[in-house]
């Protein structure tokens, strides 16, 4: 039985929350955006990324992809205790 190979390429991006926007960010492309909420991020990255792809198959380029990998980031909620003394990052 022959592995069909998928149609699909995969790129993680990474989102922060900054003041009142989410910023995106595809490491692999170079390739940053933003977004009133998180879909919205999602969505104009999912924009942005195609758009750069189809730009550079129609120029000829090479397209960057990825490892098949899967990177999973997130914030965990700790208690802070009175006698704490915290840095902002």
């Amino acid at each position: 039985m022959r592995c069909m190979q998928k149609n699909i390429l995969n790129y993680r991006i990474f989102i922060d929350k900054e003041k009142n926007v989410y910023t995106a960010y595809c490491p692999t492309l170079g390739l940053n955006d933003f977004g009133k909420t998180i879909d919205e991020a999602i969505e104009r990255m999912t924009q942005l990324i195609t758009f750069h792809i189809e730009s550079l198959a129609e120029l000829g380029h090479t397209i960057p992809v990825e490892r098949e990998t899967t990177t999973v980031i997130t914030s965990i909620n700790i208690p802070k205790f009175p006698h704490m003394k915290l840095a902002v990052v």
